[in-house]
């Protein structure tokens, strides 16, 4: 990408940012609150970008006026020689700055500011399989708490040894998608179970899946299909045998699309909270459906999300994880497990920002 392609981009970025600042300070918009919201979240937007780009232009400015010191001669050699130095480091600064721009303009993920819905399943392993889910359950709480993101529950099915056959929750904050969107795969575990009796290690897996929590607005959904029936909690009970009486089972006849939530005390509590899982299952086809359909959409390895991919694989015996998709192996075992993913969580921001970056160079 080339400086005058940044201009290109940057000068109507920079106009419209302006335009911004006029229209917010206008009264027909300051009393109206969703044109005014719409307004200033375009605005924080544009911000960085904006201030980065002139950042580049006092840079730029400063860089001329070196040269025009470095080759006037009627100026002294020391003060020359001094212009040569600086004209060194604006450029360095100019190479600097163009590099966070490229990265600026990388389209943003729409999705990244919303809430998620999380499903955590057992899959090949059994119990192992379901005693497994139930840990990164508990890493996903525990990371919740460190990323002040709030953690909801809304469907348990659980097992008598305290494992997870399936469990959904929403978490809920700004950027939680952002923070969480690299989960969705296959988790492989390497252990001896507390089942196995002669010592033997075992490989299970368990499958997350990550979906941005949809706005109702976002996708349409006919009351005639929709199917509302109240069931018992499908767990092993404990904790939630007090709850079965209002539990709720959702089904969206087009879709076949099957929504169980137990987690409130009242049936009308979760009946909403089917709904809004099910808003955001059609949202995610929605997108599934549009990506599908742009042949030019780069896929990239880190941020396909694709639930059959391998992702990570965590080692009981040797006190390793690794993820797959950057080749990074992590020895800090209990502390990621008890929820220090976040260095994780931004190398893998950083890597799929580089291969998009790297996208857009070819």
């Amino acid at each position: 990408m080339k400086v005058n392609m940044f201009l290109e981009k940057l000068i109507p970025a920079e106009n419209r940012y302006r335009e911004i600042e006029q229209l917010m300070t206008l009264p027909e918009v300051t009393t109206d609150g969703k044109k005014y919201t719409a307004l200033v979240k375009e605005y924080n937007g544009l911000t960085p970008i904006v201030e980065k780009f002139r950042e580049y232009k006092a840079a730029e400015k400063a860089l001329r006026d070196s040269a025009e010191m470095r080759d006037d001669s009627t100026l002294d050699r020391e003060l020359r020689d001094l212009a040569e130095e600086e004209y060194a480091e604006y450029s360095e600064l100019l190479k600097k700055l163009e590099s966070e721009l490229k990265i600026l303009l990388i389209p943003k993920d729409p999705n990244d500011s919303r809430n998620v819905v999380v499903e955590i399943r057992a899959g090949a392993g059994g119990e192992e399989a379901a005693l497994f889910a139930a840990d990164l359950f508990r890493m996903y709480s525990m990371f919740s708490t460190k990323e002040r993101l709030n953690l909801e529950l809304v469907n348990v099915n659980d097992t008598e040894l305290g494992g997870y056959k399936e469990i959904t929750f929403n978490v809920i904050g700004e950027g939680a998608y952002s923070r969480f969107k690299f989960e969705s795969g296959v988790h492989r575990v390497q252990r001896i179970p507390v089942t196995e009796s002669n010592g033997r290690i075992q490989t299970s897996t368990v499958t997350v899946a990550v979906l941005p929590e949809a706005e109702d607005v976002e996708v349409e959904v006919n009351s005639a299909d929709l199917k509302f029936e109240s069931c018992k909690s499908s767990g092993a009970g404990g904790q939630h045998i007090n709850k079965t009486e209002s539990a709720v089972r959702l089904t969206h006849k087009p879709t076949g699309i099957v929504i169980e939530c137990d987690q409130e005390r009242s049936q009308l509590q979760n009946k909403e909270k089917a709904l809004r899982i099910l808003y955001t299952k059609l949202y995610d086809m929605k997108q599934k459906e549009q990506n599908d359909a742009i042949a030019s959409a780069r896929k990239t390895q880190v941020g396909s999300g694709d639930r059959s991919e391998k992702i990570r694989t965590y080692n009981y015996p040797q006190s390793r994880i690794t993820d797959h998709r950057i080749n990074k192996t992590i020895y800090t075992f209990e502390a990621f497990l008890n929820g220090d993913i976040g260095g994780l969580v931004d190398e893998l921001i950083a890597f799929d920002t580089a291969e998009r970056l790297r996208g857009d160079g070819e």
